[in-house]
């Protein structure tokens, strides 16, 4: 007896679903997607009882996930974002687009994490003309002061879409001749504390955070102080201070070791922000794939 085939997965009831997810409404979505109301409705409808669950619930004028449309939100995102890439290649599209992205990100990331991506999007995309703000302070992407932002602490505006990427690890570092000046690495946290550490910003957020982690420091133990990180990060590998900084940086700078690495890790989150635009321009999702994807160690 022949097994009856399944029927071929319908990728617009689930492009349905992903946008009606992130818009957070039916009337949203069907503006992004050019259908009626009724139409993407029923699209999103045919789904949940193609899986036989329930994606949504409603809460006043808009939708919430329940929890299987949770589960299904990050499989759909990595669906569209594949379902794009292999549309654009097919199509030789990729090499067509051409236009300007600006992408925001702390000074450390512009500097050290990003060219890859870089070297990636020119060879994918040479037509695009990439401006990279290297700030530490928020841009504001409603207003278009840029069109990509990393950022570590999470945007509360509902009508940004964000995409939260895999804490980055950050640890205690000093120059080799440093240590080697201090007769070794510290024995403990109590002989860490009397080293000179080097501050990023005039804020004790960074020492307490330190001395709830075993340390005893003080304002003093602070002699140098910068709010650019690159900056900071020079100083401690030109041997002036112990600083924090992020494994995947530090990593690069063999004139540096990590000091008492039993000290648990500082989590540093990070999220890729960007509009809505991200649904109608090639060339803001190409950048925002390709970003994604490096963060997300793809």
């Amino acid at each position: 007896m022949n097994t009856p085939l399944r029927p071929a997965f319908d990728w617009n009831r689930l492009r349905a679903f992903l946008v009606t997810a992130e818009e957070g409404s039916l009337s949203a979505a069907a503006r992004i997607l050019k259908l009626t109301q009724p139409t993407l409705g029923r699209q999103v409808a045919a789904l949940e009882q193609e899986l036989g669950v329930a994606l949504f619930e409603r809460v006043g004028r808009s939708l919430s996930l329940t929890r299987s449309g949770l589960e299904l939100l990050e499989h759909a995102r990595a669906m569209g974002e594949a379902a794009g890439r292999v549309s654009l290649a097919a199509s030789g599209r990729v090499e067509a687009v051409a236009g300007e992205v600006t992408v925001t990100a702390s000074d450390v990331i512009s500097a050290w994490l990003l060219p890859p991506v870089l070297e990636r999007l020119r060879e994918a995309a040479p037509g695009l003309s990439l401006e990279i703000v290297a700030t530490n302070s928020l841009r504001d992407i409603r207003r278009r002061e840029a069109d990509i932002a990393i950022r570590h602490v999470e945007p509360q505006d509902g009508e940004l879409i964000a995409r939260r990427m895999p804490d980055m690890q950050a640890r205690l570092y000093a120059s080799r001749d440093l240590v080697a000046r201090r007769g070794g690495p510290p024995r403990d946290a109590a002989a860490l504390s009397a080293w000179p550490f080097v501050g990023f910003e005039r804020s004790d957020r960074f020492r307490l955070a330190l001395n709830a982690q075993g340390l005893s420091l003080t304002p003093d133990s602070f002699p140098l102080v910068s709010d650019n990180g690159v900056v900071a990060w020079h100083y401690v590998r030109a041997g002036l201070g112990v600083g924090a900084m992020i494994d995947d940086v530090a990593r690069l700078a063999p004139e540096v070791e990590c000091v008492l690495p039993e000290l648990p890790a500082i989590p540093v989150p990070v999220f890729v922000v960007t509009h809505r635009e991200l649904h109608t321009s090639r060339r803001i999702r190409i950048v925002f794939d390709h970003i994604t994807a490096m963060l997300g160690g793809d």
